[in-house]
């Protein structure tokens, strides 16, 4: 019981966690942001899509798809995890105050919770369980 009431935190449950949580939010991801993006691209027709900075709606519909697919991709697996982060916090933020600006909350809920969720695995970084950790330790080695 007292693990519950302490304010300390244990290592081993924080980066199982950790692990969790980049899994999850990774093929979450995919699944219900890119691979939608995807088809829509791959089925052709008219693509009417956000024209970020005036560089056309196919171009930004290009660029979403790939840095959703690959960026989440890389945190899933734990490499390069905070550039990754960062590159989708940036994304989400402009799909929750670009895209939806003008939409009720509950549109823009699911880009809100993804952005907290990137800031959170931005912040505490991909922890043991990744490949960062292991090309850092190999680094401190020296080997």
């Amino acid at each position: 019981m007292s693990y519950f009431s302490s304010t300390k935190d244990n290592p081993a449950i924080n980066n199982v966690v950790m692990l969790l949580v980049r899994i999850f939010v990774a093929v979450a991801m995919i699944i219900l942001h890119g691979l939608p993006k995807l088809e829509k691209f791959m089925a052709g027709g008219e693509i009417k899509f956000y024209n970020f900075m005036g560089i056309g709606a196919s171009s930004t519909l290009i660029l979403a798809i790939l840095l959703e697919l690959i960026c989440a991709f890389l945190i899933m697996i734990g490499l390069f995890t905070r550039a990754a982060s960062l590159v989708l916090m940036i994304v989400m933020a402009v799909a929750a105050f670009g895209v939806h600006y003008s939409d009720p909350f509950s549109v823009k809920e699911s880009s809100l919770l993804f952005l907290s969720l990137f800031a959170l695995i931005f912040s505490f970084g991909p922890r043991q369980f990744s490949i960062d950790s292991m090309i850092s330790r190999r680094r401190e080695s020296r080997w």
